[in-house]
C-alpha cells in the first residue's frame, strides 16, 4: 500500500518526500524492521524510538513517522504528526483493511473481571455456534492462533494483524480485554467497538494515571467512542459507584447489570457449594437458571455481565446458560487446586486491595474454619495499594503471610514492611521465598480452612531483579500438597 494511502486520517504536521513510496509493513521496533517497513519513532518512558532512526534506515526502513521534524539529510520520507502513537494506530487500521468494522468486537475494561468475563463471553458465543477470538492477560486464541498474552493489549500492529487474520478465515465475532493502558497509549484507538463492557473501577496503576479521576477519564473514553464512534451497546455495572457518569454518555444504549434489583440482569437467588455455583438470574428475557463452576460474589457479577452480553447481541437464553455451564475454571482466578486434602486450597490473580477483599469475603462464604491467606505486592509498581492490601489481609484472614510477588528491581523486604504499615497488630507471619510461605500456609491449614494464594494467578514465572524464574503459585501448591500427604501417610 502506498504510504500516502496508508495516512488518510492522521493529523499531519509536515510531510518530507515521496509519499507514493510501497510501505510491505509496520514497525516500531527498529530491531524488527524489514526492508520496506514504515518505522514509527514511539517515545517511550524509558527510551526514544528517534534514538533508533539511523539503524531502522540503514534495515530497510522505506519511512520514517516521528513526532519530531526530520533532521537532514534524511534519505527516506519523513511525517511528522503530532501524536505518534496514534498516528500508528490509524495507519495499522489502514494497512490491514480496518477489520473491526467487519466483527461484532466486545471490549471488557474495568479494574477486575475482564479475564473472567471475556472467557465467558467466549464461551457462550461458542455455545450458540458463533467461533469468537478472545485477547486479554492470559492468551490470544481465535483462527489459525493461539499463544500466551506478553501483555492484557497488544499494540495496535498486532491487533490488527489479528483481527484481519479472524476475518478473513470467517469468523464475526471477538471479545477483548482493553486495559486503561492500551487506552491511554492508544494501541485501540482505531478499533471499532460493537459493545463495550465496565466491570468496576478500584485502585490500581496509580503509577501510570497518578490519580483515580485520571484512571475513570482514560477508561470512560472506551464508551465515548475511540474512534469518533460510540458503541452500540454500554453494558454497566450499576452498583459501581462510578455508573451514573458512564451512564450519562447516552442513557440509550445502556444495559446494566449488578446485585441489586433494579439492574436490567441480577441474580434473585443463589447457592454456593463445595465446588459449583447454582444460580437464577432476573433478565429481559426471563428468568435464567445458572449452573457454574466459578465461585464467589465477584463472579456473580462477572456472569451478570455475560448474560447481558449475550442478550446484547441477540442470543437465546439457553445459549447463554450452556455456555456458562460448559466454561470450566479460569486459570488462576479463583482457580481451586486439589490433591484430595481436607482444606480448600485456592489460588488467585487478586493484586489490588479491592480485589483481595473481594476475594476474601467471597472465600468466607465457603469456609467454615479459618481463612489463612498467603500474598505479597509487585515490585516497580503502584505503592499507594501496599498499605492498603495490608490492611484487608488483616481484617478478612484469620492468619496472612507476607512474601515476595514480583519484586523485580526492589528489595522485597522493603515492599512487605510497607504492606505491614496498613496490618498493625494483626497476627501475621513474614516468609520471603514464596514457596516457603506456601509451604508454612499448607503445612498450617486443617480440615475446613481455606488457604488463599494471591497476587499471581495464571503467572508462571518470577521476576527477581532483572531475571524472571518459573514459578507457578498452581504447580507448587500441588507439589507441597502431595509432600505433605505422603508425609501424612
Amino acid at each position: 500500500m502506498k504510504l500516502e494511502e496508508l495516512l488518510k486520517g492522521c493529523s499531519l504536521r509536515a510531510a518530507a518526500g515521496d509519499l507514493g513510496v510501497e510501505i510491505l509493513g509496520l514497525a516500531y521496533d527498529s530491531r524488527r524492521v524489514r526492508p520496506g517497513d514504515a518505522f514509527f519513532a514511539i517515545r517511550g518512558t524509558r527510551m526514544d524510538g528517534n534514538r533508533f532512526v539511523p539503524n531502522a534506515i540503514e534495515k530497510g526502513a522505506a519511512a520514517i513517522v516521528s513526532a519530531l521534524p526530520a533532521t537532514p539529510p534524511v534519505s527516506v520520507p519523513w511525517i511528522e504528526v503530532g501524536d505518534e502513537r496514534l498516528a500508528l494506530a490509524r495507519v495499522a487500521g489502514n494497512f490491514y483493511g480496518h477489520p473491526t468494522a467487519q466483527l461484532h468486537l466486545i471490549g471488557i475494561t474495568g479494574t477486575n473481571g475482564k479475564t473472567t468475563t471475556t472467557y465467558l463471553v467466549e464461551s457462550i458465543l461458542k455455545a450458540a455456534n458463533m467461533p469468537a477470538a478472545a485477547f486479554g492477560t492470559i492468551e490470544y486464541r481465535g483462527a489459525g492462533f493461539a499463544f500466551p498474552a506478553e501483555r492484557t493489549t497488544a499494540e495496535s500492529p498486532e491487533l490488527e494483524k489479528l483481527f484481519r487474520q479472524v476475518v478473513d478465515a470467517g469468523w464475526k465475532y471477538a471479545v477483548m480485554e482493553v486495559s486503561s493502558h492500551a487506552i491511554a497509549m492508544k494501541r485501540v484507538q482505531a478499533l471499532q467497538f460493537e459493545i463495550a463492557v465496565f466491570t468496576n473501577l478500584s485502585r490500581d496503576h496509580l503509577d501510570f494515571h497518578g490519580d483515580m479521576d485520571s484512571y475513570f477519564r482514560t477508561k470512560r473514553q472506551l464508551f465515548e467512542g475511540l474512534n469518533g464512534v460510540r458503541p452500540r451497546i454500554m453494558v454497566l455495572n450499576s452498583d459501581d459507584p462510578r455508573y451514573e457518569d458512564l451512564r450519562s454518555i447516552d442513557p440509550s444504549r445502556v444495559l446494566t447489570y449488578g446485585m441489586q434489583a433494579a439492574a436490567d440482569v441480577c441474580p434473585v437467588r443463589h447457592q454456593f457449594g463445595w465446588e459449583n455455583t447454582e444460580a437464577f438470574y432476573k433478565t429481559p428475557l426471563g428468568e435464567l437458571e445458572v449452573r457454574t463452576s466459578l465461585m464467589g460474589k465477584p463472579n456473580l457479577l462477572n456472569i451478570g455481565a455475560a448474560i447481558s452480553v449475550g442478550i446484547a447481541l441477540g442470543l437465546r437464553l439457553e445459549a447463554i446458560a450452556s455456555g456458562i455451564e460448559r466454561l470450566g475454571s479460569v486459570s488462576g482466578r479463583f482457580e481451586p487446586v486439589s490433591e484430595g486434602q481436607p482444606f480448600r486450597v485456592i489460588v488467585d490473580y487478586a493484586h489490588t486491595d479491592d480485589a483481595l477483599e473481594k476475594l476474601l469475603r467471597s472465600a468466607r462464604e465457603i469456609t467454615p474454619r479459618r481463612l489463612i491467606l498467603v500474598f505479597g505486592c509487585g515490585g516497580e509498581r503502584d505503592r499507594t495499594k501496599r498499605p492498603a492490601m495490608g490492611k484487608v489481609a488483616a481484617l478478612e484472614s484469620d492468619y496472612a503471610i507476607l512474601t515476595s510477588d514480583n519484586p523485580r528491581g526492589e528489595d522485597p523486604i522493603e515492599i512487605i514492611r510497607e504492606i505491614e504499615h496498613g496490618m498493625r497488630d494483626a497476627r501475621h507471619s513474614v516468609i520471603v521465598d514464596r514457596r516457603e510461605a506456601i509451604r508454612r500456609a499448607l503445612l498450617e491449614a486443617k480440615e475446613g480452612d481455606t488457604v488463599v494464594i494471591a497476587g499471581k494467578g495464571h503467572e508462571t514465572y518470577q521476576t527477581i531483579g532483572a531475571t524472571s524464574y518459573a514459578f507457578d503459585d498452581r504447580v507448587v501448591a500441588r507439589e507441597l500438597l502431595h509432600e505433605l500427604i505422603v508425609g501424612r501417610n
